[in-house]
């Protein structure tokens, strides 16, 4: 199966005066590493995503597919979140709930009626008052596929517009945006049906469903709940093909072990690993910003517009070209960790209390964990890491002085 697929340039283009060493950093890590802030807003256990493509391309190579179709199937997968940021305030507002608890628990819900009528009233204004809430569950009654077909539209659209920025071709992009199809046409947004899901779509929803259920519960959970959706929401076919997979004990103790990242990027198909050169580590950097922004109608563009100034800061204080590159692509990611704050905290119109400072507060954490997965980062993760500090040490996360914030 050879369908068209995207191949980055394997050969590095040199820059003048790079900034710290990006020397072997591969592609995969890279995306892989980053995967961990898709996780954190979809309310998932860091991982998922990693550990979702782990599943995947073992369906994918049961099914016999090609080195380029693989390669396209491994992105897809690690990649299926992008969109995700973009739909979180509207879920809070139309909800009013926070969005992280809301899709962590809404990837265990089915489409049965009971399931659905369940979940609304139980993450439906919970701390509202109640005529606010009632209002709220009526709307959700009346319009609800009007509503489901918005909110899935939108981290659709925007997944597959970020990933064809991120140089990935349309096999990749189409994957992302058809990820909440259904095989028997109950999905969402087109209805799409059978075969005319892409089928990497199709093995990156199974995947997804599986991580999820083995991370809560089991494998035999995961299993069972492939074998329910078999014929609904997943093409019958891969799941028989993960039936086999399933057979083999080292495949599940490889996904529960802490090693399973390190098997994802060895596991990178294709003869010719990527190599990033400086423009597109930007790119990267640019495209994960603009995830990052998109998570609230708040910071629209506001990660374009800290490097903007960071640049210019920094080239005022006469640093070579190659630093101030590799100090703006520290500046689009410095807020990477929000993506692990309810919107019902970040967009709140009212005085947060402590807790709720608290868990912004917790963001600069989020961004050093996630940054620091990337080894030639390490220096750039403590730095964006940083960006609360102040001189006197009343900042946060540490509460460093002038002494030891870095310039």
């Amino acid at each position: 199966m050879k369908p068209a697929h995207y191949r980055p340039s394997t050969e590095a283009t040199p820059a003048a005066s790079p900034g710290p060493a990006v020397a072997g950093l591969r592609l995969s890590e890279l995306i892989g590493s980053l995967s961990h802030a898709l996780d954190i807003t979809e309310g998932q256990p860091r991982g998922h995503c990693v550990r979702a493509c782990w599943i995947g391309m073992h369906i994918g190579r049961q099914l016999g597919l090609d080195e380029a179709s693989l390669r396209d199937l491994y992105y897809t997968i690690l990649l299926k979140d992008l969109g995700c940021s973009s739909n979180a305030a509207r879920i809070c507002e139309l909800y009013m709930t926070d969005d992280l608890s809301f899709k962590r628990d809404f990837k265990t819900v089915g489409d049965s009626l009971p399931q659905m009528l369940s979940f609304v009233f139980s993450h439906t204004g919970l701390k509202a008052g109640l005529s606010d809430r009632l209002r709220g569950i009526v709307n959700i009654m009346r319009n609800g596929p009007r509503i489901a077909d918005e909110l899935i539209q939108t981290r659709c659209t925007r997944g597959a517009d970020i990933a064809r920025q991120l140089r990935f071709g349309e096999p990749v992009a189409e994957g992302i945006g058809s990820l909440d199809e259904h095989w028997d046409g109950g999905g969402r947004p087109l209805h799409l049906a059978g075969e005319r899901i892409p089928l990497y779509a199709r093995v990156a929803l199974l995947s997804q469903v599986i991580d999820v259920f083995h991370t809560a519960g089991s494998a035999d959970a995961a299993l069972q709940e492939a074998r329910r959706r078999a014929g609904g929401w997943f093409d019958p076919a891969l799941v028989k093909a993960f039936e086999r997979v399933a057979l083999d004990p080292a495949f599940w103790r490889h996904l529960a072990s802490p090693g399973v990242e390190a098997l994802v990027f060895a596991m990178e198909p294709g003869s010719g690993r990527v190599v990033l050169d400086e423009d597109y580590l930007d790119d990267i950097a640019e495209a994960f910003g603009q995830v990052v922004d998109s998570k609230s109608p708040f910071t629209s563009g506001h990660s374009a517009r800290v490097a903007d100034y960071v640049e210019a800061i920094a080239a005022d204080l006469g640093m070579a070209p190659g630093r101030r590159r590799w100090l703006r692509r520290g500046a689009l990611l410095h807020d990477v960790g929000k993506l692990g704050v309810s919107n019902s905290v970040l967009d709140k119109p009212a005085k947060l209390d402590q807790e709720e400072w608290v868990s912004v507060q917790r963001h600069a954490q989020h961004t050093e964990a996630i940054l620091s997965r990337i080894g030639a980062f390490e220096e750039l993760a403590r730095i964006a890491a940083a960006h609360h500090e102040r001189l006197d040490g009343k900042g946060y996360p540490r509460g460093i002085g002038a002494d030891l914030i870095s310039l």
